[in-house]
């Protein structure tokens, strides 16, 4: 159970934290963003080993397809998740 709070005692301010201001949240995606834009670029002068037989041609040669494909997964990933959480959930009070 909870504690319950003392109303004699005053309470401590709340602690800030460094994701709390906006300002860094702001940094952070651009820096994210700019190792993106880094990658892709690399992605123009480095020679990848190719998995499947086909070459250059392949879908998996394109420009960008591992990021794409990542992104993708990822969307999928979180769109099946929701559904799951609606077979899966259990009520609020069911352990009671």
């Amino acid at each position: 159970m909870a504690k319950k709070r003392d109303p004699s005692k005053p309470e401590k301010p709340e602690r800030r934290h460094i994701w709390d201001e906006w300002r860094n949240v702001r940094r952070l995606l651009w820096v994210f963003g700019a190792g993106c834009v880094v990658l892709l670029g690399l992605d123009l002068f480095i020679h990848r080993h190719l998995t499947f037989h086909g070459g250059e041609g392949a879908w998996e040669g394109w420009l960008g397809f591992y990021p794409i494909y990542g992104f993708v997964a990822c969307v999928v990933l979180v769109l099946v998740a929701t559904q799951m959480r609606k077979v899966v959930m259990r009520d609020e009070d069911y352990y009671d």
